[in-house]
């Protein structure tokens, strides 16, 4: 059985709205209910460990309630970073295999879940090829320094999957070492665990500015849960 952490904490500045961009309605709901639809209808998520932004509470409380969510759900304050947050939801969890998502992400499915879940390997992360090129760069200098092959980068996505020991140690390490990371595979990997990926779909993608607001709506469009 699988622990869901869905990080659910961040407050949005850049999108630029009244309070956190999870409680934003698109089409009808707010962005913070498809991840729990999508995750509700998965069975072998048995608990969802969720985070909320100081203050807001009672608010995420009543969403889970309004729409019924039926999986257990468990609220934890958010951190004081992304990674601080992690390591609180973990420390809650209470199964053995932990399963990394996002509010901000509300075009993820359950099929989503299920794929993650199905996978043999332990620690997998759905990742999208690089379509653009990227090179390394001095910033204090506006100096390009070299080359990269785009063909051996990824764009990291959520959800991800992992065994809670190597999730845990990786935490601890990184505590110990004062690291600090934006998200969990390369964290496990730059551990020293094998850490693996699947090939996402590019409309899984994080809302952050008003635009994507916009995108997001039309997607959700023709995809809207129902009430």
């Amino acid at each position: 059985m699988y622990s869901l952490l869905l990080l659910n904490g961040g407050v949005g500045k850049r999108v630029k709205a009244a309070g956190p961009k999870q409680f934003i309605n698109i089409k009808g709901l707010p962005i913070l209910v498809y991840s729990l639809i999508a995750a509700d209808q998965e069975e072998r998520i048995t608990e969802i460990v969720m985070n909320y932004p100081e203050g807001y509470k009672e608010q995420v409380e009543d969403v889970v309630r309004r729409w019924a969510i039926k999986t257990p759900v468990i609220l934890v304050e958010a951190g004081e970073t992304r990674h601080d947050s992690v390591r609180k939801l973990l420390d809650v969890s209470t199964n053995d295999k932990i399963i990394i998502h996002e509010a901000a992400r509300p075009l993820v499915t359950t099929a989503d879940f299920s794929e993650l879940i199905d996978s043999e390997k332990e620690n997998v992360s759905f990742m999208l090829p690089i379509s653009f090129t990227v090179a390394p760069v001095d910033p204090n200098k506006e100096q390009v320094t070299g080359y990269i092959e785009r063909d051996k980068l990824r764009n990291v996505q959520l959800p991800q999957k992992f065994d809670k020991k190597d999730l845990q140690e990786a935490h601890e390490w990184a505590l110990k070492n004062n690291e600090k990371f934006t998200e969990d595979a390369t964290l496990v990997a730059s551990f020293g665990r094998d850490v693996f990926y699947i090939t996402g779909e590019d409309i899984n993608f994080k809302i952050t500015t008003p635009l994507d607001v916009q995108i997001a709506t039309l997607l959700l469009e023709k995809n809207r849960p129902e009430e």
